[in-house]
């Protein structure tokens, strides 16, 4: 739970340098660097893997991973290439929309809440393409959290809400969709290797952005090394390494309710260290977000549950 935790705050305070960065660096060229450290965080525990699973013998694990029955390396890694470049795609257009949404909205809280619909949309998607049952919590809670949303961003009629806001909106479709795609093609593929693998997809993206626009600037990059330190090794490299081994003690539900905390981090990063003060009624929207994403995140047996111990109480 610990570890949970403090990803939920790596990842909101994430906000608050993706706005510095902003102050130094474009979105590709930001993201360029942030994935490609993100990236080589991860190489020294895929060799320490590497090398348990020389001493252990890989078979059982690359069986368990690729379902081939000769223990084929060269399988397991074709699967991780071919699942990590689809969510490398994904994760750079919503990476990109993100940081795109951060510098003309210049208010982590503001994107942290936004992005974090994440939770509620992941539902959704779910039932319009692959069928799943929606249940009547998850209603009640994207009805909430789009509410919350109205009170956030639509402050003088629809005319207010801005192209920022749009724009993290659709971040937050995309990372809606990455989940999804992980859960479906990456069951099979060790996590460490598929995020590596993803990692270095938008990096590789992020740096052609870079380059197609011209905004490669390492004059700009020394002076806002923090922010981009932070965003690779902290958020990227760190934070993701606690999920995994947090997740591993924590059930999914609960794991997805501690982390959906980063948007309230996002906030207090946003206010300590920015000085971001929102309106009261952007407060409410905020609150009402983070109440539709708690309610997203229920087990779906959760209500069946209540009614039967009501019906044995009476």
């Amino acid at each position: 739970m610990v570890c949970l935790l403090l990803t939920a705050l790596i990842w909101g305070f994430s906000f608050v340098a993706q706005v510095q960065g902003m102050d130094s660096v474009s979105p590709f060229f930001f993201n360029a660097t942030r994935f490609t450290l993100g990236a080589l965080s991860l190489v020294p525990i895929l060799l320490v893997q590497s090398r348990a699973r020389n001493r252990t013998g890989s078979v059982p694990d690359v069986r368990a991973e690729t379902g081939d029955a000769h223990g084929d390396v060269s399988v397991g890694w074709t699967r991780t290439l071919l699942v990590g470049g689809v969510c490398g795609v994904v994760l750079f257009t919503a990476s990109t929309l993100q940081q795109y949404g951060v510098l003309w909205g210049r208010e982590a809280g503001r994107a942290g809440f936004i992005t974090a619909l994440y939770i509620v949309i992941v539902p959704l998607l779910a039932w319009v393409f692959l069928r799943r049952r929606i249940t009547f919590v998850t209603v009640v809670s994207v009805i909430i959290a789009v509410i919350g949303f109205y009170l956030l961003c639509i402050t003088g009629g629809f005319g207010s809400i801005s192209g920022a806001d749009l724009i993290l909106f659709g971040c937050a479709v995309l990372f809606a969709a990455h989940i999804l795609v992980i859960d479906t093609m990456g069951a099979a593929v060790d996590p460490i290797r598929l995020s590596f693998c993803q990692f270095v997809v938008s990096a590789v993206f992020s740096w052609v952005g870079s380059l197609i626009d011209g905004s490669i600037d390492w004059a700009g990059a020394a002076s806002g090394w923090l922010p981009i330190l932070y965003a690779g090794i902290g958020s990227v490299g760190i934070a993701y390494t606690l999920q995994v081994v947090g997740q591993q003690w924590v059930p999914p539900t609960q794991a997805s309710l501690i982390m959906s905390l980063e948007s309230f981090f996002s906030v207090v990063g946003g206010a300590i260290i920015l000085g971001e003060v929102m309106t009261g009624r952007a407060y409410w929207g905020c609150a009402l977000i983070f109440i539709g994403t708690l309610l997203a995140q229920m087990p779906a047996s959760l209500p069946k549950r209540l009614l039967e111990r009501r019906h044995r109480r009476n």
